[in-house]
């Protein structure tokens, strides 16, 4: 062997001396340090002990819990703690082609049983719900993913526009509460059948109110505003006609002669100015019981002509002087142009427009397959059955309503155009794509099916 070989055996000799002396002293640390742990747990036990014999007790730092606080204070301050009276099973399972209006998608369906934790007799909380044909579901969007909420929204149907999220029905919101009007189908017992929703398979439902026009419609509370007092009574009648019969009515009486004639040649009579059609005013003898209701109908014809001018030419009546109402003719309360409603323009003009739904003669044959869910005869095993929808061309019906209204987010319009999509519709799996205008239905498949695909 070499000198310098046996200079490297040497060194290699001692550098192992010196990891095994290491590994001693690492060894003998660690017993110190579990040493030193047990003798302190020891001391903290014996301390522990006096303390306790001496009656010392350790303080506790946690803070004391706030002073309970009455639901009545609670309730004051506007805080309050929610129970779902039910949930909702809908013929949505799932976020994704849910519409997002009820009125888009009529055929949808579902239903709510109210819980039996709510109230013991849940079927006497519906009792004369089944006298309306609408109602107002308040309800909680409980899908949202995170609780986080911005000022300004992006709305689908403005196309990645940002707008206050209070005028918009967006579900991110501060508070996640959302309300649809939903049709009243049928109540038996304590569940109700609901059509025209937009809501998912599990959404929790906090409250439910009929839905009166008489109330909730600024056009029916317009008509019952315009019409006449009887002179013996000092609040306004109310009325049970709709809006059309009441318009109906008042045109026969603006198109007939009915008000120049005179019923009875005994009654009194008054001189009124009436003015044409022409603008030329003219003299004419009616009697005195008619007067009111001319004053009536004159006032109802220039609210009218008022409340159409505001909603379809505020930027012409801007620049010109306001008419004002004159004070003799206003004998009882009225919602005057508050009752003719505006929405925003891009409501009614959005910049996302409908779009025309086409299906493959593929799908047409698979939605052919489905069974309505009110087939009577034996089960067959193997044509899938729909558990809401009646028929496949009500399903079709459906689909349609769903991808004209273009379901996708401003994300999958601009960053996934040439992807498929996919949603859920009762038990039924659609995918479909997307084109310039149109959307395409290519398979309609059945739920459990692609589960067991998969």
């Amino acid at each position: 062997m070499s000198p310098a070989c046996d200079c490297c055996g040497e060194r290699m000799n001692k550098l192992n001396q010196q990891v095994s002396v290491m590994r001693k002293e690492i060894k003998n640390l660690r017993q110190m340090l579990d040493s030193a742990v047990r003798a302190h747990r020891k001391h903290m036990i014996s301390i522990q002990s006096a303390v306790s014999k001496v009656g010392v007790c350790e303080p506790d730092r946690t803070p004391p819990p706030p002073p309970p606080v009455s639901p009545q204070a609670a309730l004051e301050r506007g805080n309050i703690q929610t129970v779902p009276i039910g949930y909702i099973t809908s013929c949505f399972s799932v976020k994704n082609g849910t519409p997002r209006q009820p009125t888009i998608c009529g055929p949808s369906r579902a239903e709510l049983r109210i819980q039996q934790s709510v109230f013991s007799n849940p079927e006497h909380a519906v009792v004369g719900l089944d006298q309306y044909s609408h109602v107002w579901i308040i309800f909680l969007f409980h899908k949202n993913g995170h609780l986080s909420s911005k000022a300004k929204v992006k709305p689908p149907r403005l196309d990645g526009q940002r707008v206050g999220v209070y005028s918009t029905r967006s579900p991110h919101r501060p508070n996640a509460l959302g309300l649809t009007l939903a049709k009243l189908d049928k109540v038996a017992g304590d569940t109700i059948h609901l059509s025209d929703i937009d809501m998912i398979d599990g959404t929790p439902v906090l409250d439910i109110k009929p839905y009166i026009p008489e109330y909730d419609s600024p056009h029916t509370r317009m008509c019952i505003d315009s019409e006449p007092n009887d002179s013996n009574s000092d609040q306004p009648q109310a009325t049970t006609e709709s809006p059309n019969e009441t318009a109906d009515s008042f045109n026969l009486h603006k198109d007939s002669d009915v008000i120049g004639e005179r019923p009875n040649d005994d009654a009194p009579e008054a001189d009124i100015p009436l003015t044409d059609s022409c603008g030329v005013s003219a003299q004419l003898s009616v009697p005195k019981d008619l007067h009111n209701v001319l004053e009536d109908v004159k006032h109802y014809v220039t609210q009218g002509d008022l409340c159409q001018l505001s909603c379809e030419s505020k930027d012409q009546l801007s620049d010109s002087p306001k008419t004002e109402r004159p004070e003799a003719a206003v004998d009882h309360p009225r919602y005057g142009e508050e009752a003719c409603s505006t929405i925003a323009g891009w409501i009614r003009e959005p910049p996302v427009g409908s779009l025309e739904v086409r299906f493959t003669p593929h799908a047409q044959r698979e939605l052919a397959e489905f069974l309505p869910t009110h087939l009577s005869g034996p089960p067959e095993s193997d044509r899938p059955r729909f558990r809401f929808l009646r028929s496949p061309e009500e399903a079709a019906a459906a689909i349609r309503g769903v991808l004209s209204a273009d379901p996708r987010s401003v994300y999958r319009r601009t960053r996934c155009r040439d992807r498929l999509f996919f949603f859920t519709l009762d038990t039924a799996d659609i995918t479909c794509w997307f084109g310039r205008g149109f959307a395409e239905v290519l398979q309609v498949r059945p739920a459990e099916q692609l589960i067991a695909s998969v």
